[in-house]
């Protein structure tokens, strides 16, 4: 004959849920922040690719051609509809600033580069060739494209891009790394047999 002692038994189905509602909102919390530092580390590396999509398109593209630029920076933030950077908001392309550069050598020899305003530019890429033919290192020759992520809200020095987080759980904001190309211009959009 064996002995058999029972124990009382204890509810336990309420501890589950109390345990349960402790614990969740420290791992979503934990989540949304692995989920944000991911997509702050996505946000620096792919402007950087950005501005060197836009400054690689802009040094073989027409300047004076004002829907051939406005298609290059979309098609930069990889949406040649809306261009709008995908899971990257608030980047659009109107973030992606192309200057143009000279080139100048003082007496010297020691060489700068200088932003061309707008109102400065060649007429034309081949009055752009033709200007630097003439004088390489003069003001009015384009020897560089410079494409930076600017915020366009800001000045005319470029402000860096504010990362606007995509939980509002957590909430905080940082000026992106600044992002910058610089290429050799090549053919502006020159073709054979154009005159100035």
């Amino acid at each position: 004959m064996t002995m058999r002692i029972e124990r009382p038994q204890y509810r336990q189905s309420g501890a589950t849920i109390v345990e349960f509602a402790l614990v969740l909102p420290m791992f979503l919390l934990f989540v949304f922040a692995v989920m944000e530092l991911t997509r702050a580390l996505y946000m620096i590396n792919v402007l950087q690719e950005v501005t060197r999509r836009a400054a690689s398109a802009a040094a073989v593209a027409d300047f004076t051609n004002t829907a051939t630029m406005a298609a290059i920076r979309r098609s930069a933030v990889f949406d040649a509809v809306g261009g709008r950077l995908p899971l990257g908001a608030p980047v659009t392309d109107t973030h992606v600033r192309i200057e143009y550069l000279s080139i100048t050598r003082d007496a010297s020899g020691l060489m700068t580069y200088e932003v061309m305003p707008a109102g400065s530019l060649p007429t034309s890429p081949a009055r752009n060739n033709l200007n630097c033919i003439q004088n390489p290192y003069g003001g009015n020759c384009i020897r560089l494209v410079r494409a930076r992520m600017c915020d366009p809200d800001g000045s005319v020095d470029c402000d860096r891009v504010r990362y606007e987080p995509l939980f509002l759980l957590i909430n905080f904001s940082f000026g992106l790394s600044r992002s910058t190309t610089i290429v050799p211009a090549e053919t502006l959009g020159l073709v054979s047999g154009d005159t100035p």
